[in-house]
């Protein structure tokens, strides 16, 4: 096997799935798989759908062009450049939206392909990322939208907790049932999605605190990590070790646990600051920064302490620990979503499902 390496277990990730979408379709909600943490992977996405998932939703328009062989509808999840907005109406069923002026070129590609392209309108309750924050302006631009003949407004959707940390509430998502039946009884269209954000909504599932009207949700973290992510509780009968990272020692040696000489910058540019623990055992795996922040992962072996990190090297402790490591040998990692994005983004970290 090629180190380092990320270590996939299908049929772990397949029941995850499978719980998820239980509990959504139970509670009336077609939910979605967001495949943007494993780059749009085809092998991951197809244990999605087998799994169940609605849809298929990324960030990247490149992930939804790889996606294409799915017969299953496919959102895209930024909210489009104006220009990707060719591609975003070639390969993506919908997209989120809160740009006239993108909504107007997508507009114009959809009557050059001869497609009606589906929106959701994104509205901003409180995380302040992306989506209309003053009501006034949803109308104002509805009343442009329906003029539009190359798109066709469907949904209302926010996001919450991904940006500003805002929990989602049954009185914030309620809002959005709120703005739906105002355009429907003022503009006579109909609004047959209200898309209640992301993973941490699952938990007014388990309170029954979810809006009626919410009927889809988009999920990423809780396919991948098995939880909700408002407050981060582990949901029944779900995994949280689906990926693991294996890296490789190229060294093991005793040294001082503080540099030697005059403290400058590293080579990311901080100056770094350090606790006389004497001399220690340390390790150096094969991979950096690069390819993931020591914030992201956690080793298996609870007696090893992660040091720090170059570019392209890990240094840990090792001298508690009962096991006799030596170089060459193999060290596990656990992952958070972050780490997951990161190692399945580069290109030096090997990708196999089990």
């Amino acid at each position: 096997m090629n180190y380092p390496s990320l270590i996939i277990d299908s049929k772990k990730l397949k029941e995850n799935v499978e719980v998820l979408m239980k509990i959504c379709k139970k509670h009336g909600i077609n939910a979605g798989g967001v495949t943007k943490v494993f780059s749009g992977d085809i092998r991951l996405s197809e244990i999605f759908v087998q799994g169940g998932v609605s849809f298929l939703a990324d960030s990247r328009i490149e992930n939804l062009i790889t996606l294409e062989k799915f017969n299953l509808p496919k959102i895209m999840l930024r909210l489009p450049m104006i220009s990707e907005a060719e591609k975003v109406v070639r390969y993506a069923d919908i997209s989120l939206n809160s740009e006239l002026s993108t909504i107007k070129e997508l507009s114009r590609e959809g009557e050059k392909q001869n497609k009606v392209h589906d929106i959701i309108l994104m509205v901003d309750l409180g995380d302040l990322r992306e989506g209309i924050f003053e009501e006034t302006e949803i109308y104002e631009l509805i009343t442009e939208i329906i003029t539009l003949k190359g798109v066709r407004l469907i949904g209302l959707g926010t996001n919450l907790t991904c940006y500003g940390g805002v929990i989602p509430r049954r009185d914030n998502l309620r809002k959005l049932a709120e703005i739906k039946e105002k355009i429907e009884e003022e503009f006579e269209v109909q609004i047959e999605i209200l898309s209640g954000g992301n993973s941490s909504s699952l938990y007014l599932l388990e309170t029954d605190d979810m809006p009626g009207e919410i009927n889809q949700l988009r999920l990423g973290e809780a396919l991948i990590l098995g939880r909700e992510t408002a407050f981060g509780h582990q949901i029944t009968g779900t995994h949280n070790d689906v990926f693991e990272l294996e890296a490789e020692i190229i060294e093991l040696k005793s040294k001082p646990s503080i540099p030697i000489g005059e403290i400058g910058m590293d080579a990311f540019g901080r100056k770094p600051s350090f606790i006389d623990k004497g001399n220690r055992k340390r390790a150096i795996c094969a991979i950096g920064k690069q390819d993931i922040d020591v914030e992201d992962l956690f080793p298996k072996d609870e007696n090893i302490a992660i040091i720090g990190q170059s570019s392209d090297h890990l240094i840990i402790d090792v001298t508690d620990s009962i096991s006799m490591y030596k170089t060459g040998d193999i060290i596990k990692f656990g992952l958070n979503y972050g780490g997951i994005l990161k190692l399945m983004t580069s290109s030096y970290v090997s990708k196999n499902i089990i």
